[in-house]
């Protein structure tokens, strides 16, 4: 596997490639690699020529410098994931190589980046789609790989790719969970044991009112949920949200949509969780 770490270095790496005619599959990632970023690069590898991975930190899509200070950084152990997955080449740039000038661009989703996330994490998905086509600038990828665990994100960047007409394919793949049902992330690894151990009860608490949410209102779910969710002390819920799932935009009856996903963030202890599962599609 090649370890490329500039925009120079990758490109020479993949353009001989593309001119041959092989397909480029894409994920990319911020690193600190778990089996879910693993799903993702399996499955580029199965449908691809070449599996290209990027591990970068994007800084301009971190609202709270803390959470930026305390990303965790794991390139070792993720390059040896990756080897051991079946990539071709990782990415590693510095920021200065993904942002030799300061990108100001200002991208108008409508109302996808204002709910859910947006309302609490506002300019977020912005610096996401600002880095997500600089490096699908700098790979020329022809098909790239997102987890539906960040389906608001998910959404945003099929939203970019159409508004700018890129030459990519978004595969969207599906939300790898631990054996206990939490959905994995690298967020986990910041939990105390006795967060952990009560991490489980976010999906717990979704399958649950999932499974009876037809006898329910959109309202009434969503504050069963939270009740739910709540009755633990060490959780905080911030949002339980019932959506469309192509507007994101929230239903206040279940004839409102037929494609409806449950959407959610709450804080366990000092570590802020994301969780979703789809009502129906």
């Amino acid at each position: 596997m090649n370890t490329l770490h500039t925009v120079v270095e990758i490109q020479s790496y993949l353009s001989p490639l593309k001119r041959k005619g092989c397909q480029i599959g894409f994920v990319p990632t911020m690193g600190a690699l778990h089996p879910g970023h693993m799903s993702l690069v399996k499955l580029a590898r199965q449908e691809n020529d070449i599996v290209v991975c990027s591990i970068f930190v994007n800084p301009i899509q971190f609202n709270n410098p803390d959470d930026l200070a305390k990303y965790p950084r794991t390139l070792d152990s993720d390059i040896a994931m990756l080897r051991e997955a079946g990539c071709d080449a990782v990415f590693v740039p510095s920021v200065q190589e993904v942002y030799p000038i300061p990108d100001t661009t200002i991208y108008d989703f409508g109302m996808l980046d204002k709910v859910m996330e947006g309302r609490f994490r506002p300019g977020h998905f912005n610096g996401v789609a600002i880095v997500v086509r600089r490096l699908l600038e700098i790979t020329r990828a022809d098909v790239a790989y997102f987890g539906e665990k960040d389906y608001q994100q998910l959404t945003i960047i099929r939203k970019m790719v159409q508004m700018l007409s890129l030459p990519v394919r978004i595969v969207p793949c599906p939300l790898v969970r631990e054996t206990d049902g939490l959905a994995m992330s690298s967020r986990n690894q910041r939990l105390l044991p006795q967060e952990r151990a009560v991490a489980p009860l976010l999906y717990a608490a979704l399958r649950k009112c999932a499974a009876h949410y037809a006898t329910l209102t959109p309202v009434s779910l969503q504050q069963a949920i939270v009740a739910d969710i709540e009755q633990h002390p060490f959780f905080r819920v911030e949002y339980v949200d019932i959506v469309d799932m192509d507007s994101l935009l929230p239903v206040s009856t279940w004839t409102d949509s037929k494609q409806i996903i449950v959407c959610l963030a709450a804080f366990l202890g000092k570590v802020r969780l994301i969780d979703n599962i789809v009502l129906r599609r």
